[in-house]
């Protein structure tokens, strides 16, 4: 069973940037698709950012396109989330996790194994 550990989070000042990292476990993880979400106080968890499995396809929410980049290495069981040009509306817990399957899926439902999630705090 695939394990997912999130870091990389922290507090940064608009405009600033982070990058957050998803370590991953298990010898199949080059078998999944990969996306990141994210939940603010009181909100529903949404999508930000998924990749297929070799990286083909890749596809952001609109509140973030053209300011995250997400990308994965599949020799280190990893996946990245850039964040450039981050804004206080961006404060969040934010989640790696895992589906098996070729396509890059925004539904939360569809993704069966999740992280614990990373704290990502922009200040004004």
């Amino acid at each position: 069973q695939l394990q997912l550990v999130e870091s990389g989070g922290g507090l940064v000042q608009a405009g600033g940037s982070l990058r957050l990292a998803c370590a991953a476990s298990g010898r199949t993880f080059g078998s999944y698709t990969m996306g990141w979400f994210r939940q603010a106080p009181g909100k529903e968890r949404e999508f930000v950012a998924g990749i297929s499995r070799s990286s083909a396809s890749t596809y952001y929410a609109n509140s973030v396109k053209g300011r995250f980049t997400i990308s994965r290495d599949n020799a280190k069981n990893r996946v990245y989330l850039q964040m450039n040009s981050l804004k206080p509306e961006d404060t969040a817990v934010y989640y790696c996790a895992a589906r098996p399957g070729i396509l890059v899926i925004t539904a939360e439902k569809e993704y069966d194994v999740w992280g614990q999630g990373t704290q990502v705090t922009v200040s004004s």
